[in-house]
């Protein structure tokens, strides 16, 4: 790809490295025995979708409505929404529900919840979220309510749901194990406990990229769900859950400035091309907000955006010479320390590293 006539900032997708993640998480599942349920909350594209499952228009992960709005008129028939759901989300849902026809999976966690989902007369069939560990959202699976919730939901009842979000605390694959089995041990208590009522569970689904490459064993779980590993990024390599190569997405970002005196050199790509989270910097501590690289092989320099401003990158020069390497309008590349936000950054879609440009959607 000639990248010299392209306004920066924006997204890179190398699609041949997006093919190869998604494909190798396939087999992965394949060979566990278990459905997997892409997430697509990080690339919101249509195409991106298409890839991620393998061509099939079914089983995809969503946050919000308007993810599930636009997957299901791409024709996406078995949709989960794996937020929260609340009443003032219900004609959304309900629009969805008229103009597609397809399944839309809603998630809860109380029973006040399921029993607005049933008073309002959302046909919609609901998974119930369970808390293993990271205490985020769902309940306990010794939680007194789960029978109620689910006897409340009836026939609407679609199964377990849990989200290990906490496996990115740690770089120690043993410990990741550890939080993969406390997943899968929450979600398959709380469906024990369910059918010990008489109650049918159809889906026990767990996930987080980690704990899916990683867990020990996945038995008494029917589906995965996780997202990360389409494209990667700094935290993942970091924590070493990748490699290098494995990274998919990057933003292409311009030299505008040299400040020789201060001994920093500005680029196109700050806070909102790049996110504010530093997360990746707990285990990769030169990851700062994102690493340069060369434009054309991806090779590091040595460089990070160091600080952020609304649409200004500063990078801290230590050795003189890059900015002679660096002349003003030389294009890079970078590296984003948690590709989920740089993407949701202002961008209108993807520049394929091999051709082609894939338009995402954006809002809730």
């Amino acid at each position: 790809m000639n990248y010299a006539d392209m306004e920066t900032p924006c997204l890179i997708l190398d699609h041949e490295r997006f093919e190869a993640n998604a494909a190798r998480m396939r087999a992965h599942c394949d060979a566990r025995g278990v459905a997997l349920r892409p997430h697509l909350k990080t690339l919101k594209s249509v195409d991106a979708a298409k890839v991620a499952t393998g061509g099939m228009l079914q089983r995809i992960t969503v946050s919000t409505l308007r993810e599930a709005e636009v997957l299901a008129r791409a024709g996406f028939d078995d949709i989960l929404h794996a937020a929260g759901i609340t009443p003032n989300k219900f004609d959304h849902v309900r629009r969805i529900n008229a103009e597609t026809g397809k399944r839309l999976i809603l998630t809860l966690d109380s029973i006040e919840m399921a029993q607005a989902l049933v008073q309002n007369d959302l046909p919609n069939s609901a998974m119930i979220e369970i808390d293993c560990g990271e205490h985020r959202g769902g309940i306990g699976s010794d939680n007194k309510d789960l029978e109620d919730i689910a006897r409340v939901l009836g026939r609407q009842f679609a199964g377990i749901m849990t989200h290990a979000g906490h496996s990115y605390s740690s770089d120690e694959i043993g410990r990741i194990k550890e939080i993969a089995d406390d997943e899968v041990n929450a979600a398959t208590t709380a469906a024990t406990r369910l059918r010990a009522a008489g109650i049918e569970v159809p889906i026990v689904s767990v996930g987080s990229t980690p704990t899916v490459l990683h867990a020990d064993t996945l038995d008494g779980v029917n589906e995965v769900r996780c997202g990360i590993y389409m494209v990667w990024d700094l935290s993942q390599f970091g924590r070493g859950i990748c490699a290098l190569d494995d990274l998919a997405l990057t933003v292409l970002a311009t030299v505008i400035g040299h400040n020789r005196s201060a001994g920093v050199l500005t680029v196109d790509a700050g806070a909102l091309a790049m996110s504010k989270d530093i997360g990746a910097n707990t285990y990769l501590p030169d990851a700062r907000f994102g690493w340069l690289c060369d434009a054309n092989d991806l090779t590091p320099l040595g460089l990070s955006i160091d600080t952020v401003h609304q649409e200004h990158g500063t990078v801290v020069v230590k050795d003189p010479s890059a900015f002679d390497r660096l002349p003003i309008g030389t294009q890079v590349r970078i590296l984003p320390g948690h590709a989920c936000l740089t993407a949701a950054g202002g961008y209108e879609g993807y520049h394929l590293r091999q051709g082609g440009f894939w338009p995402r959607f954006n809002g809730w």
